[in-house]
């Protein structure tokens, strides 16, 4: 464990008053009043359960035909589904940083995918979610994928707020015959690997089982778990009693070991008796790897079928700007702050999740520290969320595509059914209310529109450079 000592810059950093944290508290204070809400008696326990190149349509609550998902369907029904829901980036590593430090890959330090032999990491002065509670008093746990750096102790779960680790520092295909490395894919616990090679079919049951211990363990102190599976990621493997029992084949397996995994959490708060005082979350890093290179076809493990399905955002796939990679499915179940059976149809992302949840937790976010999310706790009692919202799409340190309210800009290359590109570059505008696939480019018919968004688009590269 790397504690965070009294006299550390992180420490100081996080004792900063925050102008700009009171006044949402205040702003937060007043709504949740003007709703008859009960303040809370505790801070409240937080799980966030974060699946790997899940895509928006794996759920039976997102309109899976075969997929059986009853455990996260129930938590959707019992809290806030969203459905304009924002990963901050289209893959693994990115996406991660932007979770955990609220802010976009760019400005964290990690826009791109890290490999086996990457020598960078996530920076000891980002300021992570587990570091942020970890200061008011949180036991805070990581259990699953990292992917935020390995070459250094510093780039550890340990060092980033986490009091234990227990999982895999990188994606599970990092390995031959997928990736050439001589670095060994291990499974870790803290800063030490524990087994090679790795069991994959058991990573899922051996994560649920490290979380519901953890619950187990609480003794009445607020807790953070961050579950990152490592599934639906390539190569997908399950517990031998659950193959097979999928309509869906093994990527249906796959999903409802996940599921049955939710289950196994949601159980567990229910016996330690604070499931009435934990947030609980679900969503996932990207969507669906539909265009996967040559490479991961070797030797037949392999097949194209085991990657998901993007919902009604036909176009694009993980590693694209289009909504396909970026548009994930989100569960949020909040007792006393969120209704039941709740739709939220507005912008959110993971981002987002930082604030919030650093918020629930009292956590004091620096005022100088510039945050790309919100807080969503205002608007997810009841009220409708802002309405134009923007969302930023980078590829790398590229800045893609931009959406503010219903309308998005694209500056891209045309990507084709396979999510491959095709064509030249060119200005697309999709209205994505009425298009959420992204079928009809109206750039030609709404000019304003793309001067407005391209304006914006232009202002944010000079905010956040690619340099």
């Amino acid at each position: 464990m790397a504690p965070i000592y009294p006299d550390s810059p992180l420490f100081l950093k996080l004792q900063r008053p925050s102008v700009l944290l009171l006044g949402i508290l205040v702003a937060l204070t007043l709504a949740t009043c003007s709703h008859d809400v009960k303040p809370l008696d505790a801070p409240p326990n937080i799980v966030l359960l974060f699946a790997d190149d899940l895509g928006y349509g794996d759920l039976g609550c997102y309109g899976h035909p075969t997929i059986r998902t009853p455990n996260l369907d129930a938590l959707a029904t019992e809290g806030v589904r969203f459905t304009s829901f924002y990963a901050a980036a289209s893959s693994c590593t990115p996406s991660r940083a932007a979770l955990l430090t609220g802010r976009y890959p760019l400005r964290a330090g990690l826009p791109f995918v890290l490999g086996p032999d990457s020598e960078i990491g996530l920076s000891s002065e980002e300021l992570t979610l587990a570091s942020a509670l970890k200061v008011k008093g949180y036991r805070t746990k990581a259990v699953g994928k990292w992917h935020l750096g390995h070459a250094k102790d510093e780039f550890l779960p340990t060092f980033h707020g986490f009091d234990e680790y227990f999982g895999l520092l990188y994606s599970n295909d990092m390995m031959p015959p997928w990736v050439q490395t001589e670095k060994p894919l291990q499974l870790w616990r803290d800063t030490e690997p524990v087994e090679y090679p790795v069991q994959q079919s058991t990573l899922t049951t051996r994560y649920t089982d490290e979380a519901v211990r953890f619950i187990e363990e609480s003794q009445g102190d607020p807790f953070f778990l961050y579950l990152a599976y490592s599934m639906p990621h390539v190569p997908i493997h399950t517990r031998e009693d659950f193959q097979g029992n999928s309509r869906a084949g093994l990527y249906g397996d796959v999903i409802e070991t996940i599921d049955w995994s939710a289950g196994e959490i949601l159980r567990a708060l229910s016996r330690a008796g604070v499931e009435q005082n934990t947030i609980v979350v679900f969503t996932s890093d990207n969507g669906p790897w539909l265009n996967m290179p040559p490479r991961m076809f070797q030797e037949g493990i392999v097949e194209p079928w085991h990657a998901g399905s993007p919902g009604p955002f036909t176009r694009g796939a993980k590693g694209t700007s289009f909504e396909g990679g970026f548009r994930v499915p989100a569960i949020m179940k909040w007792v006393g702050r969120v209704p039941e059976h709740h739709t939220y149809r507005e912008i959110a992302t993971t981002m987002d999740l930082f604030v919030t949840l650093a918020n629930a937790g009292g956590a004091e976010l620096p005022s100088a520290l510039t945050l790309d999310g919100i807080d969503l706790a205002p608007f997810l009692d009841r009220g409708p969320g802002p309405s134009d919202r923007e969302f930023l799409y980078f590829q790398g340190k590229k800045l893609e595509a931009i959406r503010i309210g219903k309308w998005k800009l694209r500056i891209g290359v045309e990507i084709g059914e396979d999510a491959t590109a095709v064509g030249d570059t060119s200005v697309q505008l999709f209205d994505l209310e009425v298009d959420p696939a992204e079928r009809y480019n109206v750039a030609e018919r709404y000019p304003e529109a793309v001067t407005r968004l391209r304006a914006r688009l232009e202002a944010m590269e000079k905010e956040i450079p690619a340099g």
